[in-house]
């Protein structure tokens, strides 16, 4: 499996949904969207930044299609792009079912040492 990514063809950069989501006022941006569609202004009321870098971050965002635009008279509202997240959650599984073999693992060997202690304290 290939990491996520998007790439902006005007510029001729590649921009990794990873480095977007990396960015904390990006992952609040994106748990706001996910309640409900917002405007940049609803949206930067919710910052101690200015409209404009709100609008820099939901570029970025749009750009890796995490959120997509929707124009409802004069104003445009952002909104999660759930598929998006949901590619993300599955390239992520592969790397939570290797974690998760490791946890269990560590944890056998844990006991297996937990019962050797112990065997050695009666011993």
């Amino acid at each position: 499996m290939q990491p996520i990514g998007c790439i902006l063809t005007f510029v001729g950069m590649k921009r990794d949904v990873f480095q977007a989501i990396a960015d904390p006022t990006r992952r609040a941006i994106i748990a706001l969207v996910a309640v409900q569609a917002m405007t940049p202004n609803a949206l930067a009321q919710h910052f101690d930044s200015t409209r404009q870098a709100v609008s820099k971050h939901l570029r970025i965002l749009t750009e890796c299609e995490i959120v997509t635009q929707e124009q409802k008279g004069r104003e445009i509202y952002y909104r999660l792009e759930i598929d998006k997240m949901k590619e993300i959650d599955e390239w992520l599984e592969q790397y939570r079912k290797i974690w998760e073999s490791r946890f269990e693992q560590l944890g056998e060997v844990l006991e297996v040492m937990k019962r050797d202690r112990q065997q050695d304290k009666k011993g």
